[in-house]
């Protein structure tokens, strides 16, 4: 997987796209250059998903913001990585926000962008 700051480093383009005020598991969905990106906000750090979900090329970013159930003991439920994924409203496939790894198919990814915060803005890298 390439780093946050080998995609930086490898964009072409950069744009700013608003300030950096957002709260943990808020989205923003955004037009650039004819795409469409949804732009998170995970524990303090910002991610960047294309809204085309692998599986059936559905809005991806337009579904809930979400966390999952988890691996546990038998009988047992638990719910974890609250604000983490994104759920495709389509099929309801969900996706890493921070790597785009799909948990249902470990073959499929979302596609990703670097975000970084200078001076207080949001600033994307593709």
């Amino acid at each position: 997987m390439i780093s946050k700051a080998d995609k930086v480093k490898r964009a072409k383009k950069h744009f700013n796209v608003g300030s950096a005020d957002m709260s943990h598991g808020e989205k923003r969905i955004i037009d650039i250059d004819g795409k469409r990106i949804g732009i998170f906000n995970v524990h303090g750090e910002y991610y960047a998903l294309h809204d085309r979900c692998p599986h059936m090329a559905g809005s991806l970013c337009g579904g809930p913001v979400t966390g999952t159930a988890l691996e546990s003991s038998h009988g047992e439920f638990v719910y974890g990585k609250e604000g983490e994924l994104i759920r495709c409203g389509w099929h309801g496939w969900e996706f890493e926000i921070a790597t785009g790894q799909c948990l249902v198919d470990q073959r499929t990814r979302a596609k990703t962008y670097a975000v970084t915060v200078e001076e207080d803005a949001l600033v994307l890298h593709i």
